[in-house]
């Protein structure tokens, strides 16, 4: 990695915009949301179902300037316009000001996964080498994952929950001098662009009609399917359940994300053959169990290694599911297919966010947790015929992990600036 000044820049900024955002959502918007402003499970939903609403919006639109402009300006643009949005956040002393607020920060936010998730064809070909930058960009994010939930509870602890806000407002600013030294080539658009809203369409044809293409993004639909109960709930299952201060939440993730750098940096020890449709399978279903190990219990112990459980199968399952989806992309719309899982990511939340404080008010903050968990680890079992079957279609087309994946040009260092 740190052969390529591009890979190692790429990396660097993945990890310093993760720090902070972590940071805020964790510690910043649920520790206000729930112990500032009490709100109820219901007005919790409501903060992250439109959170998720301004995010597939963000998602959409980064996606079309990713293929139009490369991912570079876009990750750029999305870090610098993040920093005052997140700086009003910590002025939002009424809580629906503070709920607008945080809708815009989703709308500006979400274009900062979609650029960063589309990276890795700028920098290198092959599925095996898409793997491995993918690997190192989401390990460098779980890191930072490591890092913010203990800083954000650090600050709060000591400085109060608004003053997460300012923790990623500077790291939003380092990470967009960071992007900003990095040099890629953008292949030239020739012939006559079509209109944005015609090529989000096509690319929108493109995820929806391309199967292997579709199967990944339901499965990253169905995942964070049960994360949305969780964006609802597990403010209240500490403040509730088990009973302990908005530092735990901190606390809690920063285990969560151990076991996410652990599982970004072991995809790429595991075998060839995971590189598939079948892998997704797998991890997908095993990312159910392990939000229930997560909630399954109220000893704080115990929660600690469910989350280091649980964030070691999405550390695994997160970097497969951007590969297979850049091996499977057609050439000019990796921008675009990143942006549909993204916001697919984004409505995959959204269900549970309509559910989750209903079923939590008649059954349970932690029982409804649990459910989440296991509809989503029997809905992905059920997909593996369905995966074997894409995992042929790949080998016939010849997209096996051995072969080069679709995409730009093999990248040096380029002089592509503002």
């Amino acid at each position: 990695m740190f052969g390529d000044r591009n890979i190692t820049l790429v990396v660097l900024a993945r990890f310093i915009s993760r720090v902070g955002g972590t940071a805020v959502f964790f510690v910043g918007i649920w520790g206000v949301a729930a112990y500032q402003f009490h709100v109820s499970a219901g007005a919790l939903a409501i903060l992250m179902a439109g959170d998720s609403i301004t995010g597939i919006i963000g998602s959409v639109v980064a996606g079309v300037l990713v293929d139009r402009i490369g991912p570079r300006r876009v990750l750029l643009g999305a870090e610098m316009l993040t920093v005052p949005v997140v700086v009003a956040l910590s002025f939002a002393h009424t809580y629906p000001a503070f709920v607008g607020t945080a809708w815009l920060f989703g709308l500006v936010g979400s274009p900062t996964f979609t650029a960063g998730a589309s990276f890795a064809p700028y920098l290198v070909r092959g599925a095996r080498d898409l793997e491995r930058i993918n690997g190192w960009i989401e390990a460098a994010g779980s890191a930072g994952f490591v890092l913010g939930p203990a800083i954000g509870a650090l600050v709060a602890k000591v400085w109060g929950i608004p003053a997460v806000f300012w923790v990623m407002a500077f790291s939003s600013a380092v990470a967009a001098v960071v992007v900003w030294l990095v040099h890629i080539e953008v292949a030239p658009r020739t012939g006559n662009e079509s209109h944005p809203f015609a090529e989000l369409l096509d690319g929108l044809r493109v995820a929806y009609t391309t199967r292997a293409l579709r199967y990944a993004i339901l499965v990253g639909t169905t995942v964070w399917f049960g994360f949305g109960a969780f964006s609802a709930l597990e403010p209240l299952f500490y403040r509730d359940v088990v009973h302990v201060g908005v530092e735990w939440i901190g606390w809690m993730n920063t285990f969560f994300s151990l076991g996410l750098v652990f599982g970004a940096w072991g995809l790429s020890k595991l075998p060839t053959k995971v590189i598939s449709s079948r892998g997704l399978a797998v991890l997908g279903a095993l990312c159910g169990l392990g939000a229930i190990a997560y909630v399954g219990s109220t000893q704080l112990p115990v929660i600690a290694a469910g989350a280091a459980a649980w964030g070691l199968v999405i550390g695994l399952a997160e970097p497969l599911l951007r590969t297979m989806l850049q091996v499977a992309a057609p050439e000019g719309y990796v921008g675009r297919v990143i942006g549909a899982a993204q916001y697919h990511r984004s409505a995959g939340e959204l269900v549970p966010l309509a559910i989750a404080p209903a079923a939590a008010a008649a059954f349970g903050v932690q029982p409804t947790l649990i459910a989440g968990g296991v509809v989503v680890a029997i809905a992905l079992a059920c997909t593996w015929p369905v995966a074997a079957s894409i995992d042929r279609e790949l080998a016939e087309q010849g997209l096996a992990a051995d072969r080069a994946a679709p995409g730009p040009a093999r990248i040096g260092l380029g002089d592509e600036l503002l």
